[in-house]
């Protein structure tokens, strides 16, 4: 398969290793020097591009790849919820492919489902309250994190009580705490953390007079978001549509 790259920080490296290892041809690198190339012949070759950038940027890079007729992977986070609906209508009528998830790794995958399963169990007992908290590098822009709010949106499809989710506190890198929102009843607070160079720490409690119950998903690497990339663009090249990880992964 021949895979274009937008974006080309420590992500864009690692999945370049991992589809290199994988048996897989790059065929262009689009970073922040060189973007007019997402233009050009090179990258219209691709079969798939995988597109790691910034929230500010990434809608253009997606609209780009699909006017060059390049199946699009995207796991930027911060632009697709508002865009939601024009991505949708480009595949369903238009013919283009996006692949995108506000987290490929597996282990992700598989700690949402039990999130969706801990949430209907607690649907039945409500005198656990529910909060959550995300960690990331300090160089993450948007908070709370795309993966959060995916986690977040299975709760509120399982727990009746919660009707929302709000951002909650900020911890900033240099120790700083910028207050969020206090949630009210039937809303789901998500506290936000921004500390050295962690790859990603999601933690959902539940919180009862007698006792607490806490799930945490704490990623050691970003090897595995890179694997679940290249998998997905993987599945991408073979199939068309608006897809996300309950396509390749569906547990």
């Amino acid at each position: 398969m021949k895979i274009a790259l937008i974006g080309y920080g420590k992500m864009g490296k690692t999945i370049e290793k991992i589809a290199l290892e994988r048996g897989h041809e790059i065929v262009s690198i689009i970073d922040v020097d060189n973007h007019d190339d997402i233009h050009g012949a090179a990258f219209a070759s691709a079969d798939v591009a995988i597109e790691f950038t910034a929230p500010h940027v990434a809608y253009g890079n997606c609209i780009d790849a699909m006017n060059a007729g390049v199946k699009v992977v995207s796991g930027s986070t911060g632009w697709f919820q508002q865009n939601e609906a024009e991505m949708r209508e480009k595949c369903e009528k238009e013919g283009k492919t996006l692949f995108w998830s506000s987290n490929f790794s597996l282990g992700v995958a598989i700690f949402s489902a039990v999130n969706k399963y801990l949430a209907k169990i607690m649907n039945r007992f409500p005198v656990y309250d529910v909060e959550m908290v995300e960690t990331h590098h300090i160089h993450k822009l948007d908070a709370p994190s795309g993966t959060a709010i995916t986690l977040a949106e299975g709760i509120l499809e399982n727990l009746d009580r919660k009707a929302s989710w709000v951002i909650g506190d900020l911890t900033n890198p240099d120790g700083s705490v910028t207050a969020g929102v206090a949630a009210k009843e039937g809303e789901l607070k998500i506290d936000a953390i921004r500390r050295d160079e962690v790859p990603g720490i999601h933690s959902i409690t539940y919180d009862s007079p007698a006792d607490t119950i806490t799930i945490t998903h704490d990623a050691h690497n970003r090897s595995g978001f890179a694997l679940g990339a290249v998998l997905a663009a993987e599945y991408t090249y073979e199939h068309s549509g608006m897809l996300g990880m309950n396509d390749l992964f569906n547990f």
